[in-house]
């Protein structure tokens, strides 16, 4: 059996509607690529509508590709359900989107062109808009300013430059397009990422780092800001700025970025962070607020220091 070019994967948990909707933006967007394509659905043990929805489409598809339908025995968090979809990919190339996140019907078109057309990539980063959940309002219509739409052989350089315009779109799930082999052995070569809600940049600038980039000059999907139920989980929001985010700009130097390009991540991060979450949680939660701040601020001071020692001139010796 020939090996599909690309697999499609949706992490899914309590929200039958919005993947009724994704489902139904796949239907249409899929048509002319079916045989290129393989669709993983994967249900965080949802106590909705949401396999019934599944089994529709599963239905409604059959004739033309079949859906894998994974439903875990129990829900085992956001990160480890899309680690999942990451491992029992089988295609060339994986897009794991999001179940609620609006996807323009050419995207798909476009994706598959251009990896039939550049098969050396190993990473493709979807420029997109913004919108304001609660007010509908966009926040911004372009994520990176792009003037020239390339691709590049450098991948650290494209990771770097992103990560520095927005990390927003670094960590949007639903914009980026991985080959396959890399994003899985990104996951093997550091296992404990599946406990860091901001895994998704780590995995990203692992990709960046063993092939060929392209970040797209078009908007092709939009970003939903505020709707993230972690955003209005107090403690996992003090634990994903605090200790995910800066271990990301850690580890990621593991992988060959530059250390002063981390340390000083690590700087701007402290520098503009809002400290609002963390005085929030030490007054509800202080034991918590305390065991969190403590190595983030050990870190920030490493970081400081390694930082001076490097702007410090060498002596020339005497002998």
């Amino acid at each position: 059996m020939n090996r599909k070019l690309l697999t499609i994967a949706i992490p899914t948990y309590n929200r039958a509607q919005l993947l009724d909707q994704q489902l139904t933006w796949l239907a249409q967007a899929i048509q002319g690529f079916e045989s290129e394509c393989e669709i993983i659905i994967s249900d965080n043990r949802s106590s909705d509508q949401t396999q019934e929805i599944i089994h529709k489409w599963q239905l409604s598809f059959m004739d033309i590709i079949p859906i894998k339908n994974n439903r875990n025995h129990a829900n085992i968090g956001v990160m480890r359900n899309i680690a999942y979809c990451i491992n029992m990919a089988s295609s060339k190339y994986l897009w794991v989107i999001g179940d609620d996140d609006p996807i323009q019907k050419r995207t798909l078109g476009y994706i598959i062109s251009q990896l039939k057309e550049h098969p050396e990539l190993s990473l493709i980063i979807l420029n997109f808009a913004c919108r304001y959940q609660p007010t509908g309002k966009i926040i911004y219509e372009r994520c990176f300013d792009i003037e020239q739409e390339e691709i590049s052989s450098d991948g650290k350089a494209v990771f770097q430059h992103c990560l520095e315009e927005n990390h927003s779109g670094i960590g949007f799930l639903s914009a980026q397009v991985y080959r396959t082999k890399i994003i899985q052995n990104a996951l093997a070569h550091w296992t404990e990422s599946i406990n860091n809600m901001e895994a998704q940049v780590y995995w990203v600038g692992y990709c960046a780092a063993y092939g060929c980039v392209k970040v797209t000059q078009e908007v092709y999907l939009e970003s939903a800001f505020g709707s993230s139920y972690w955003m209005k989980q107090p403690k996992i929001l003090l634990k994903m700025q605090y200790i995910d985010l800066p271990t990301i700009y850690a580890k990621i130097e593991e992988l060959g970025y530059p250390s002063q390009y981390c340390r000083n991540l690590i700087l701007k991060h402290f520098l503009h962070n809002n400290w609002k979450v963390f005085f929030g949680a030490l007054r509800r939660w202080p034991i918590i607020a305390l065991n969190t701040i403590i190595p983030y601020l050990a870190l920030v001071a490493t970081s400081l220091w390694e930082i001076l020692i490097s702007l410090k001139p060498i002596e020339p010796r005497i002998h």
